[in-house]
């Protein structure tokens, strides 16, 4: 059976998102940036990461993100995406490894719990749009850290979408929030 992939472009250059017709997550994202983490993580980024010129990998709930390297170009990488995604996912092999589903992450205290809150309503749906995805790594002294994926890494207006999006609106529903950095 065929799968049904349609092509997104995103805001950063160097990545394509690529919807599929089918759950591939229950939730959140696994994302990829090596061979070695493909091997441990995620059957189908072990073959996508088998394609030259593939750098990064991020799995969502309904698409996977693709960035590439400097090797080759855009028109081959996609094909080769296109039918290594049709194929794998057509023989219904794994997508990731059950341990690299990580729990959702207990809250520490009342104002990270208002901070996960806000990012799984609110912006993590939001930026998977774009094919990326956001997670809260820490929140100490009035700033949070956040760690950004998928085509999130090393786009041109990342900066802008964690300091004006992001930002404002966690200073603007959590007062003890003083600054919002990437890790």
């Amino acid at each position: 059976m065929s799968v049904s992939i349609s092509l997104e472009w995103t805001p950063n250059p160097s990545t394509l998102k690529y919807v599929v017709d089918r759950p591939l997550l229950p939730r959140g994202a696994v994302n990829v940036t090596s061979l070695e983490l493909a091997r441990q993580k995620s059957p189908l980024a072990e073959k996508l990461f088998g394609l030259a010129g593939v750098k990064g990998v991020m799995i969502g709930p309904t698409f996977v993100t693709i960035t590439k390297g400097e090797e080759g170009e855009w028109d081959d990488l996609n094909e080769r995406v296109m039918a290594t995604l049709d194929e794998h996912l057509s023989a219904d092999q794994p997508v990731v490894n059950a341990d690299a589903l990580q729990p959702a992450a207990g809250p520490a205290g009342d104002v990270e719990a208002k901070i996960r809150q806000i990012l799984e309503d609110e912006i993590r749906p939001a930026v998977m749009m774009d094919g990326g995805d956001v997670t809260l790594e820490r929140f100490e002294g009035g700033v949070v850290y956040l760690s950004m994926k998928g085509s999130c890494t090393g786009c041109p207006s990342s900066t802008l979408t964690l300091k004006m999006g992001i930002e404002n609106r966690l200073r603007e529903a959590i007062p003890e929030v003083d600054e919002v950095v990437s890790l």
